[in-house]
């Protein structure tokens, strides 16, 4: 129950020799909650005080320091705020959804002419009855609920004059609603002043829910037979020990034992033990150090940014708080932008602080690729960090993705050396590169139970006689004669002119420096991550060697896009959600790469991939990338020629247009003309009449030369696609707010 099952990580630990110190495990594995410091030196024990979560708001207004409210332990307020259903893409975290279209604005002018026309035709008709120009009908009713002996002399004459005073005020209340709502004056008051709209924006205090509705007493404990562990969760966030990663952590595991993947005796023991602690990843963490996003974990949401007040954005959009989550993200996110626009600071490292967290709460797996020294998080929010290229790695990359079949690593090495190149090999494509590699990985497996190292892969791609001989010779001692074959079709392509294999050991040759000397070791001298244990609540950074290897990159990053594709989908648990985050992914979309994001949204998986511009991108895989992916981002600063392609895809819409004609009035008669003569004098204007035409046209929603020209910097416009099917149109996001 402690670990649900899906905490234990394959192939990632160093076996240090007997009695060597042994390093506390950076992946998870099956580990129980965390123990007291003296059981467990290595394993840092979980912070007696959580830190709160940073995305809840502050204190409702009013509300003085010290008092009740403040009192709350911010949890207790996280978990009761509303969260109403919304559109894909719409920060939900007390999320107020607002019309579908835009109401009807009456210009400025026309506002202020109506509402002083409305004032004095009230005044005049107060005057009126004031002065009983209008006679004294309408004091009937003072009359007929009044006693007439108030009016007689000698009687309470001063209770008649009161009540006419209050007569009078009801009658002058009367007229001013009536001739305020005529004249739009709340309208008014809203536009200009702000009074009323800063009242109405203002969110009143919400009730303190019913306990059976207040998340914050977990009812759905208490309505299945676990009315202790409700309890003791109760008060574990009363006292201010939860924080929001406990939360949707024990609710992971709750939804675990309502699924039947574990008892509830089990879970209940696990509560009563550990408290907020409970089913605690295995890392022993329940926070990252610090956070630098707004994340709300029971929606699963990263906030990015707020929908611009823009009118080319849809009215239900403008405002409101936009932001990630899986529901969208299994779609796959692209993100154009040139240097400096902000896809890294702006949207990769909040998705990445979001997959973290979710990590935490044994909810998602995420794999980040970026180059060194990019700041995408630091080292002790990730379990593992593989610095590519480093001296003395504490960590290492399976070049063949923990698989034992030859055939499967061949395709996944393959696509990494010549994937890019796929359109200048025979038939088009890198099968021909995957059937030579598995003619050598085959026998080699078969000969020593491992896969071959970098060095021995080249000497083996290059036909060197002496690796050949001794691999035949290993062949034969091992009783693999059937394999023999595969040597000797090997030999005979090797003769032939064009031969793939020539390509292969010149791009194998490129991680074949001595950088990479300590790294891609098979043969189990090293402690390496492999994609294999993407069913686990992993966080994985892996640092590319950007400067001085910048083919070899690409390749890496080419062999995680390629793993990550394909043990995604071969999970047998999918229950978590696979991340992989590849900030510049320049030169590693190939047409395979495209097959495996297609099939990713199955499998409860997505990625989120970076470019510079489209040109970084084939021609020819263009189009099919921008229409792979669910969600698409461009930033503030692309080209016309990029832009042209996301309004392709965007589309167009129908829009209602006005078209305005002036035309001039032509006076009749001298006083008309005198007329005519002076308003031309004192405004500068002739005198026209206009002709207003309103059609409705089809209009791309947003214009290649739009996208070029009219996002300003730290915006960039956004569309997604959930799932599930629904889709959001392309908005304009303020990435600053």
């Amino acid at each position: 129950m402690d670990t649900e099952g899906t905490h234990d990580a394959q192939h990632t630990a160093p076996q240090p020799p007997d009695g060597a110190h042994r390093p506390e495990p950076a992946v998870p594995r099956p580990a129980a909650p965390p123990t007291p410091p003296a059981a467990a030196p290595h394993t840092p024990p979980p912070p007696a005080a959580p830190p709160t979560v940073p995305a809840m708001p502050a204190a409702p207004p009013g509300t003085a320091p010290g008092g009740p409210a403040a009192a709350e332990p911010p949890v207790l307020k996280w978990l009761r705020t509303p969260r109403p259903a919304a559109a894909p893409g719409i920060w939900t975290y007390g999320h107020r959804p607002r019309a579908a279209q835009e109401p009807d604005r009456v210009p400025g002018r026309q506002l202020i002419s109506g509402a002083v026309i409305s004032f004095l035709c009230g005044w005049l008709l107060w005057s009126l009855l004031i002065n009983s120009y209008l006679g004294g009908y309408w004091l009937w009713p003072l009359l007929l609920l009044t006693p007439e002996s108030w009016r007689t002399a000698g009687g309470n004459q001063m209770a008649y004059v009161w009540a006419t005073y209050i007569y009078y005020g009801l009658v002058l209340a009367l007229l001013a609603v009536v001739f305020g709502r005529m004249g739009r004056w709340p309208e008014l008051v809203r536009r200009f002043l702000g009074f009323f709209g800063r009242f109405r924006d203002r969110a009143p205090a919400a009730p303190k829910p019913h306990p059976a509705a207040d998340r914050a007493q977990w009812p759905d404990l208490r309505a299945h037979g676990a009315p202790d562990a409700a309890d003791k969760l109760t008060d574990e966030a009363r006292a201010g020990r939860m924080n929001d990663v406990d939360v949707a952590r024990i609710e992971r595991a709750w939804r675990s034992v309502r699924s039947g993947k574990n008892s509830l005796a089990s879970f209940t023991d696990t509560v009563l033990r550990h408290g907020a602690a409970a089913c605690a990843h295995p890392s022993g963490r329940r926070d990252l150090p610090r956070r630098t996003a707004h994340h709300d974990l029971l929606a699963h949401q990263v906030r990015i940014g707020t929908a611009a007040d823009h009118h080319r954005n849809p009215y239900q959009h403008r405002g409101t708080g936009c932001a990630l989550d899986p529901g969208v993200l299994g779609t796959s996110l692209l993100a154009v932008g040139p240097a400096g626009s902000g896809k890294t600071t702006r949207v990769v490292k909040p998705v990445v602080e979001s997959m973290c967290l979710q990590a935490l709460a044994g909810q998602a797996a995420v794999i980040v690729v970026g180059p060194a020294g990019s700041d995408l998080g630091p080292d002790d929010a990730f379990d593992v960090v593989v610095r590519v290229g480093r001296p003395d790695p504490d960590c290492d990359l399976d070049l063949y993705g923990g698989t034992t079949d030859p055939d499967e690593a061949a395709g996944i090495l393959a696509e990494a050396l010549v994937g890019d190149l796929a359109g200048q090999l025979p038939g088009g494509d890198s099968r021909r590169a995957a059937t030579t590699l598995a003619q050598l990985l085959g026998p080699f497996r078969a000969a020593h139970d491992r896969f071959p190292t970098v060095p021995e892969l080249r000497e083996l791609l290059d036909g060197a006689p002496r690796a050949m001989s001794a691999l035949r010779t290993a062949l034969q001692d091992a009783g693999a004669d059937t394999l023999l074959r595969e040597l000797d079709a090997r030999a005979r392509q090797s003769e032939r002119p064009g031969d793939v294999g020539v390509l292969l050991a010149d791009r194998i040759a490129l991680l074949d420096r001595p950088a990479f000397a300590a790294f891609f070791d098979p043969t189990g001298g090293t402690r390496q991550v492999s994609l294999r244990a993407l069913d686990h609540p992993l966080r994985v950074r892996i640092e590319l060697p950007e400067r001085g290897h910048a083919e070899a990159s690409r390749i890496l990053a080419r062999l995680v896009l390629a793993q990550f594709t394909e043990c995604a989908v071969a999970r047998g648990d999918r229950s978590l959600f696979a991340c992989l985050v590849l900030d510049e992914a320049a030169h590693t979309i190939t047409a395979e790469a495209l097959r495996g994001l297609q099939r990713l949204r199955s499998a409860n998986a997505g990625a989120v991939l970076t470019l510079r511009s489209l040109d970084d991108v084939p021609d020819a895989l263009r189009g099919t990338l921008l229409g792979t992916v669910g969600c698409r981002m461009a930033f503030a600063g692309v080209t016309t020629w990029d832009g042209a392609r996301f309004a392709e895809v965007w589309g167009k819409e129908w829009v209602e247009t006005r078209d305005v004609t002036d035309r001039q009035i032509i006076a009749e008669g001298a006083a008309m003309k005198a007329f005519h003569i002076f308003r031309h004098l004192v405004t500068g204007k002739a005198a026209t009449a206009k002709a207003v035409t309103v059609r409705t046209v089809e209009r791309e929603r947003w214009s290649a030369s739009d996208l070029a020209n009219s996002v300003p910097p730290g915006h960039a416009v956004l569309s997604v696609t959930s799932v599930a099917g629904e889709h959001a149109p392309p908005v304009l996001v303020d990435l600053r707010a």
